[in-house]
């Protein structure tokens, strides 16, 4: 029992050294830009720009694959400082994607709870065989509740435009 005990510790001490060797050794160091993108945008991993998650979103800016302004939850002031830090124009082109979220119609909602199980952000509430609701503040758009719903009862409306959400526009040029 002795032999067997200190064997199978041998081998994984071994082992265990081999891999810390083979990770030192074999390191490859990524890009030291797409770190400091991911830690400005917003980290909510929403994917409503298409990418997956925050950090597939920040290859794409540093690779110069998307824009900067393809964060919605990131907004104008988001886009403008990775721009600035990347040092690239910022495309003022069309308007930037607002920020969606989540809202069922109660008229339709049956409670089977399919919704709230796949939220990752636990946004949705209710029970089973009762009516459901969205937090507003808690829900980041993801889209994922929306495919689940049998009824079709959830649909994503854009932020409402507060004073805080708000930004003015550029004033037009006068030749």
């Amino acid at each position: 029992m002795l032999t067997a005990m200190v064997s199978l510790a041998a081998i994984s001490s071994g082992l265990g050294l081999v891999l810390g060797i083979a990770a030192k050794k074999l390191h490859v160091e990524g890009d030291a830009r797409v770190e400091e993108v991911m830690a400005m945008l917003p980290a909510a991993n929403c994917g409503q720009c298409g990418f997956p998650g925050c950090a597939g979103a920040a290859q794409a800016i540093v690779a110069g694959e998307a824009s900067p302004s393809c964060c919605p939850p990131g907004g104008k002031v988001v886009a403008q400082t990775i721009a600035d830090h990347l040092g690239i124009k910022l495309d003022d082109g069309g308007e930037a994607p607002r920020p969606m979220v989540a809202t069922i119609q109660e008229a339709i909602c049956i409670g089977c709870t399919k919704c709230f199980r796949t939220c990752p952000s636990d946004a949705i509430i209710g029970s089973t065989k009762q009516l459901h609701t969205v937090m507003d503040e808690a829900c980041t758009g993801c889209n994922q509740c929306t495919e689940k719903c049998p009824t079709g009862a959830i649909c994503m409306i854009e932020v409402p435009e507060t004073l805080g959400t708000w930004v003015m526009p550029k004033p037009a040029m006068v030749s």
